[in-house]
């Protein structure tokens, strides 16, 4: 397994993390997703270490606590092994303290994730989302608290804009908290808008990125097909509506190179798509999910090799679309080169 740092921070982590978000179970979301319990995700960690992947990904929503709970059970024994990713600021209730970034809520917040998980430090806390009603310096002070108290080791962000992820670096360098070092963003090859400014603020400010989905919201699976409709088994069925919308002429272009590559490599679909995100810039790691041992080791097979130039440009073509304003080709950013230089 590869190595990488995490953004511009010391820590090192796996090109692929595992997300557990199919452990435990409950809702219609996660419940679709998957149920690993305690035995079962326990098996899939073993999976997981033994191929080098020790960055096991969570949050307190995910199946209401009941993933981050079985997380911890499976990991019981060897936490000096794993690097454990949560998140928070999502709703956990309806009461008016249950969502946000608040020093209220990210003190419980943290209390009740490491009570769930088994431990006394979670390795790496991210905000879920960006919380408009709390101060940034209030949030950022409350992560600078909890991590002088060694609950928590590096802090970084998810679903975050870049306004407000910039503004949240700013104010860090500002009053000496510490700067977000992660930007769990959604990123695929039908999901390329982390492109346009994202991934050029990453770049400047050493924020990596821990790409989540990564293929497609399961529509890169190899199942999907142009002129066939959505399999029985899969989970789209239940789940389309939660994911990010996906323009399905785009897809099926992507899907008929994915085809020929797979052709042409000997790896499997998915395995191609993931491989194509690792060679993306600020890319720290990819997180891959499995409902069982057979799709682990198949997304494990993503990493020891490598697409050619030739192939990685086919992908790209197939996969690109027009840029929102003011990203979109020859105009600004992007179309004056001796002022911005690509990034992809």
């Amino acid at each position: 397994m590869e190595y990488r740092r995490l953004g511009s921070s010391g820590l090192k982590v796996p090109a692929l993390s595992f997300g557990a978000g199919t452990f435990g179970g409950k809702g219609p979301l996660f419940s679709a997703w998957g149920n690993s319990n305690d035995t079962e995700a326990r098996r899939i960690v073993d999976i997981c270490i033994e191929a080098g992947v020790n960055l096991f990904d969570t949050a307190d929503v995910y199946s209401d606590g009941a993933s981050e709970e079985v997380l911890g059970a499976a990991i019981r024994g060897r936490r000096s092994d794993v690097l454990i990713s949560t998140k928070m600021a999502l709703p956990m209730g309806d009461g008016p303290n249950d969502a946000g970034s608040s020093r209220s809520r990210l003190i419980k917040g943290v209390d009740d994730a490491l009570r769930r998980l088994g431990t006394d430090y979670i390795d790496l806390m991210q905000l879920h989302a960006f919380d408009a009603f709390t101060p940034i310096e209030e949030v950022l002070s409350t992560l600078d608290t909890l991590v002088s108290g060694g609950k928590i080791r590096y802090v970084g962000v998810s679903n975050f804009a870049g306004w407000q992820l910039m503004k949240s670096l700013a104010a860090a360098e500002k009053g000496g908290y510490p700067r977000y070092v992660a930007h769990q963003v959604y990123y695929s090859l039908v999901g390329r808008d982390y492109e346009w400014e994202l991934m050029p603020l990453g770049l400047d400010q050493g924020v990596g990125a821990l790409a989540w989905s990564p293929l497609g919201w399961a529509r890169l699976t190899g199942k999907i097909r142009r002129g066939h409709p959505w399999p029985d088994g899969s989970r789209l069925h239940d789940t389309a509506s939660f994911g990010p919308p996906v323009d399905d002429e785009k897809l099926y272009d992507v899907v008929d190179v994915l085809d020929e590559l797979a052709g042409e490599t000997g790896k499997t679909v998915p395995q191609i798509a993931i491989n194509w995100l690792l060679q993306r810039p600020t890319v720290s790691s990819v997180i891959i999910g499995a409902r069982n041992e057979e799709q682990l080791r198949q997304n494990l097979g993503a990493t020891g090799w490598s697409l050619t130039p030739d192939q990685t440009a086919r992908l790209d073509k197939a996969s690109q679309k027009t840029a929102a304003y003011p990203y979109f080709p020859y105009y600004l950013q992007q179309g004056f080169a001796r002022l911005n230089p690509p990034v992809v």
